[in-house]
């Protein structure tokens, strides 16, 4: 009994630090809902009903993958952090002193990159923390991949978020742009944890599917649909997720974020594709959450679908969060894609890829 009382004011005494010295505490970090005036607006909403949001189309037109559930049967071991045999082989671009005069995409592990064109910079998704997680312990980067912080970015002039889990909405990263001259967009509802952050209200915009957005010259943005949830403590889906189509000088951009597989992607390939470039999520899917995440297979029809001229996989070499091995979305991706003869880049974190040119394809990620 003794022992027991004494973890638990060591706990305790433990949370109490975490909430005394850091800029985003437990409580800071899990953010606040949508107000009752913000639920009353939503209510109007066709994507919204009985005080959550919906996804688009029923879950039952799913592609189910049989195989899947016997496969993760036979490898249940989950880690938090996977213990490699060497690092993650980064590289540590110098994005301060570098321009690029055409749409050029840096990827900073799991679902955050930098897109910059011409001077304009756009951050995508940026967790630069060393953990997903509200607790600095849970869900940390894999050794290797956490090479970038914000003061290794130049000025950023956009903040696109997709939705507001924590591998996507980082509360540090967040923070430390509230007072520069950058601005953001962001779904319904998840502009509530921004000025929670401390951002001034005029500096962000919140969308539903189907706004579009000039946001500097010859660069546009539309919000588009997408098949997923939101939440970061135990209330769910209050607020909205979503994709964006970008048009950035001359240059169609698809930013999936986090989905499963459904009718939306061909809805959003026949209305705004061809794609010079999807930016796709290929990773931490499970037969425990098969309509949130979409598995290889299943991604491989999200880019015919969007008919997307190039690839780049995102949302795996950084964070675990399923039961599959670090590198496994990547392994079968990538011949899935080389069979139907879409081109894929995979380029090492930290290093650039420029839209137009050939695909990165050097193999930097086939080790365990």
């Amino acid at each position: 009994m003794f022992k027991q009382t004494q973890l638990t004011i060591q706990f305790i005494t433990l949370l109490a630090i975490v909430f005394s010295f850091s800029s985003c505490s437990v409580i800071r970090s899990v953010g606040k809902y949508p107000s009752k005036k913000q639920q009353a607006e939503f209510a109007l909403l066709s994507n919204y009903k009985d005080g959550t949001f919906r996804n688009f189309y029923p879950t039952d037109t799913l592609l189910y993958i049989r195989d899947r559930v016997r496969k993760e049967k036979t490898n249940r071991k989950f880690r938090m952090r996977p213990k490699l045999s060497k690092e993650i082989p980064s590289i540590k671009t110098n994005l301060i002193d570098t321009s690029f005069s055409q749409p050029t995409l840096i990827w900073f592990g799991h679902s955050s990159y930098l897109i910059q064109s011409k001077g304009y910079n756009i951050l995508v998704d940026p967790v630069l923390s060393d953990y997903a997680s509200p607790l600095f312990y849970f869900n940390r980067s894999i050794r290797g991949s956490h090479i970038y912080k914000a003061k290794d970015l130049p000025p950023i002039d956009m903040i696109l978020i997709t939705h507001d889990h924590y591998d996507h909405l980082d509360c540090h990263t967040i923070r430390k742009y509230r007072k520069k001259e950058t601005n953001a967009i962001v779904p319904l509802g998840v502009g509530r944890l921004l000025d929670h952050w401390g951002w001034k209200s005029n500096k962000f915009q919140e969308v539903n599917w189907g706004d579009s957005i000039q946001i500097a010259d010859d660069i546009y943005l539309v919000s588009t649909p997408q098949q997923h949830r939101s939440g970061r403590f135990k209330k769910k889906d209050r607020t909205l997720w979503t994709s964006y189509v970008l048009d950035i000088h001359g240059c169609r951009i698809f930013i999936g974020g986090d989905g499963g597989y459904n009718k939306h992607f061909k809805d959003i390939g026949d209305k705004y594709g061809p794609f010079d470039l999807a930016v796709l999520e290929n990773g931490q899917y499970s037969v425990e959450w098969p309509k949130n995440h979409s598995f290889p297979e299943q991604t491989i029809h999200t880019a015919q679908e969007l008919k997307a001229r190039m690839v780049l996989p995102v949302h795996w070499g950084r964070f675990a969060a399923a039961y599959h091995s670090w590198n496994e979305p990547i392994l079968e991706f990538l011949p899935l894609m080389d069979e139907i003869g879409i081109p894929v880049t995979f380029p090492r974190i930290g290093e650039p890829y420029t839209i137009g040119d050939p695909p990165k394809r050097e193999i930097w990620w086939d080790f365990d």
